[in-house]
């Protein structure tokens, strides 16, 4: 048999193969595509009718031929790797995952947002007004929604071929996306996470939730937005999740209003009077809900009161370690937290806060019935209570004395839940949230580097009892940090400053004592 009739044989099974393969990925959709397909079986099929017509002894010597053997391994392997491609691919298609490292997880939905989606009742319909109707980075943040729950489902639109739909909807810029559910909607033209998120929430919820900020004692203002100590950071995010903030003045009234589902005492300047004290602690006994924020040497008033809640107001201030790269350890008056206790408001999270002159808190539920408190946040083992304020503030010294301070970790906030049967008080529940700072949630810290705002807007869910809302928020890329230890830092400067450059130093001085 010639050679050239067993390289017949080949070339008609390989096109056959592949006229196969793209009929397959391909079917026909295109004219190209049909003329690939039938050149390719017709001059495969001539091929191998030319080859057979030269006899089955010819295919038995070419079958037996070492180049044959070689040929069906190579067409058998490239076979067997398109089906694992092929396999592969569907596998993926239906169960995709997607890794995120980054270390803040900027690329995944929060938890939050998750929740948030699959406790969906009805179906949501989100429809996303792009330029050309291709916004990719859009597109794939809605597809992570999608993918949360299958009564969720988006669109993107093209405002200029289909005006009917932007003119109907009153959309007048691109990346605009309107959110429909039920017979609620709306819209948002900044299409980022968080916003998305805080749409849901409000078209998905029918009522809202009131925070009453009692004023009138020299409080941050919560429509203060240039000042680093306004709270008006925390106005914005309670009401990016459909909360209700409205000042009160309490001195003025015989009790707080009806719609108020949390009171914010936030950082008085003035003492309240006893009229005030008695008004907000009848709250608590009715079943109220209230978070207070009392910074050291201040609010002393509500010692007594929030002692029969359980929770023991700390006289001092605490006080952290600083290492300093050449400088070494330094007193720091705004001491780091990670350390929480198991909670709903603490679930999932590990992030650092920043409690910024803060006291200390102390669970004291002696001889106190249906009281449970929990000290939620505490700073680290490096850090104390210190009770020398006029050494602190007039001399700036701070040591630790065991006898009078309290070493760390210290709880800087606590939460009170309180079963008003068993305390005497009526039936039902009170909740009350202690933070021993104000800083910790003004404008400056509520959305800085660390992660305040989410666990204060986490305490006030769990105050309202919207626990599913308990979570973390939207994620940003933020400023990574390290944290080292006095020892660490000790460490680095000996090494960074002496004894590699000494090493390199002595290096070369044997070079060049060789040399010479």
């Amino acid at each position: 048999m010639p050679r050239s009739n067993g390289l017949l044989g080949l070339i008609g099974v390989i096109l056959l193969l592949f006229a196969g393969v793209t009929g397959f990925l391909t079917r026909g959709r295109s004219s190209f595509d049909l003329l690939y397909i039938g050149v390719h079986g017709l001059v495969g099929l001539f091929a191998l009718i030319a080859y057979l017509s030269a006899g089955v002894e010819n295919l038995r010597r070419f079958v037996g031929e070492r180049s044959t053997k070689y040929g069906a391994n190579m067409i058998v392997s490239s076979l067997l790797f398109v089906v694992i491609l092929a396999a592969l691919n569907y596998l993926s298609a239906r169960n995709h995952h997607k890794f995120d490292l980054t270390e803040a997880h900027v690329f995944s939905l929060s938890p939050q947002s998750i929740s948030v989606v699959k406790n969906l009742e009805k179906d949501l319909q989100i429809q996303a007004f792009v330029e050309g109707g291709i916004n990719p980075e859009l597109r794939d943040l809605l597809t992570g929604y999608g993918d949360q729950s299958a009564k969720l489902s988006y669109q993107m639109i093209d405002p200029d071929r289909q005006p009917e739909l932007a003119e109907r909807y009153k959309v007048s810029a691109y990346n605009t996306v309107r959110l429909e559910y039920g017979g609620e909607s709306t819209t948002i033209t900044q299409p980022n996470e968080e916003n998305i998120t805080n749409a849901i929430i409000k078209v998905t919820r029918t009522t809202k939730k009131t925070v009453c900020a009692i004023e009138g004692h020299g409080e941050p203002d919560t429509d203060e937005l240039q000042d680093a100590r306004g709270f008006a950071a925390v106005k914005n995010g309670l009401a990016n999740e459909n909360y209700e903030v409205k000042k009160i003045l309490l001195a003025s009234l015989e009790g707080v209003p009806g719609d108020c589902s949390v009171v914010l005492v936030a950082g008085p300047q003035k003492p309240y009077t006893e009229h005030e004290i008695k008004v907000l602690d009848e709250h608590l006994k009715k079943g109220g809900r209230a978070v207070f924020l009392i910074a050291p040497r201040s609010g002393e008033q509500f010692a007594t009161m929030l002692s029969s809640w359980g929770i023991k107001l700390g006289n001092d201030v605490v006080v952290d370690q600083v290492v300093r790269l050449f400088q070494g350890p330094a007193l720091g008056l705004a001491p780091l937290a990670n350390t929480y206790a198991p909670h709903e408001i603490t679930r999932d999270f590990k992030q650092r806060t920043i409690f910024p002159m803060t006291r200390s808190l102390q669970a004291d539920t002696a001889g106190k019935k249906g009281l449970q408190v929990t000290e939620l946040v505490k700073t680290s083992p490096s850090s104390w209570a210190e009770t020398d304020l006029d050494g602190l503030f007039l001399r700036s010294e701070a040591s630790l004395d065991p006898a009078a301070d309290r070493k760390g970790p210290v709880a800087v906030a606590a939460i009170v839940e309180a079963k008003l049967k068993e305390m005497g008080s009526g039936d039902g529940e009170a909740r009350l949230a202690v933070f021993g700072s104000v800083e910790f949630a003004d404008n400056r810290n509520l959305e800085g580097t660390y992660y305040n705002r989410d666990l204060l807007l986490n305490t006030i869910d769990w105050l309202v009892g919207q626990s599913d809302l308990v979570s973390i928020r939207t994620k940003s890329v933020r400023a990574s940090r390290v944290q080292f230890t006095q020892d660490q830092g000790t460490v680095i400067f000996y090494l960074s400053v002496l004894v590699i450059p000494e090493l390199l130093l002595l290096a070369g001085l044997v070079v060049w004592w060789r040399r010479e």
